[in-house]
């Protein structure tokens, strides 16, 4: 989580900064295509894992995540499907909130574009995570 702030001389220089909305859509529809084809492969293992079970005759177990954690770092151990698929729906979910808040964003600085002749009026503007959440007018 990231707060800085930043001087800007126009609002049109703000605006260039919401462009990262673009950048965020695409990285999200390469998620999302990602997204079905784990899926897809998670649903065959499952399926596979499903028969050989029953064909040994023994009963689902319950498996481990083989998840271990050092400090704030979790480590998965032979990773599979079902573990890639759940970390890629965290990044969609991310991912689809930044999109949201960088829309809202750009909607909300719409009224700068009214202002007109700035000459000799500099904008503070506080991030959060690159996005815009409060401006100061500071006059040069």
């Amino acid at each position: 989580m990231v707060v800085e702030i930043k001087e800007y001389t126009s609002a049109e220089e703000i605006a260039d900064v919401l462009k990262k909305i673009g950048n965020t859509k695409s990285t999200l529809g390469e998620y999302l295509r990602r997204l079905d084809d784990i899926r897809a492969l998670a649903e065959k293992s499952k399926k596979i894992r499903e028969v050989v079970m029953k064909l040994a005759g023994k009963k689902a177990a319950t498996q481990s995540l083989g998840e271990i954690t050092i400090g704030h770092l979790n480590i998965v151990l032979d990773a599979n499907p079902f573990h890639e698929l759940t970390a890629i729906e965290e990044v969609v979910r991310s991912q689809q909130e930044r999109l949201l808040v960088l829309q809202k964003a750009r909607e909300a600085l719409k009224w700068l574009d009214q202002l007109g002749d700035t000459e000799g009026l500099n904008y503070l503007v506080v991030e959060h995570e690159g996005v815009p959440e409060r401006i100061l007018f500071k006059i040069s």
